[in-house]
């Protein structure tokens, strides 16, 4: 039996998914902005948002920033591709985290073990998802998916 997938079909969620690894790495920047200036760094650091070396430490402005600007960009971007995909927003959640694990290693050249970097993209990544599936629950209830379970 063959797999039978419509292009039209894929290029959407192609599509889909390219809008929203732009909205994620927009709001990104522009949390990593805020957050600068809200905390008054001496120097912006534009590779800031893939930063995942900088020690753990709650006096540490830089280490802030970076997980202050990662937190709110997950939950805010949740809230946006809400607009986009209307439903699906673990898929593309978690597709776009991976396609941020994959570029932040390529950024350093070197994969991420800090083991409070990957804590914060999993608590982001649950409040994405959280946050996305609920708000698109309430936003499109009346056409929401229903899996059929009469055929199992």
């Amino acid at each position: 039996m063959a797999l039978k997938i419509k292009i039209s079909e894929t290029k959407i969620v192609l599509q889909n998914l390219l809008i929203c690894t732009l909205v994620f790495y927009t709001v990104l920047y522009l949390a990593h902005i805020i957050c600068f200036l809200i905390l008054r760094l001496d120097t912006f650091d534009e590779l800031g948002p893939f930063d995942f070396k900088t020690p753990p430490s709650w006096s540490n402005k830089k280490y802030l920033v970076n997980l202050i600007s990662l937190e709110t960009t997950f939950l805010v971007s949740s809230f946006l591709f809400v607009l986009i995909v209307e439903e699906w927003i673990w898929d593309y959640g978690c597709t776009v985290t991976m396609i941020h694990i994959i570029v932040t290693s390529l950024v350093n050249m070197e994969f991420p073990v800090m083991t409070d970097w990957w804590i914060s993209i999993g608590i982001g990544l649950t409040a994405m998802i959280c946050g996305g599936q609920i708000l698109a629950y309430v936003l499109y209830k009346n056409n929401f998916i229903y899996p059929d379970l009469d055929d199992f």
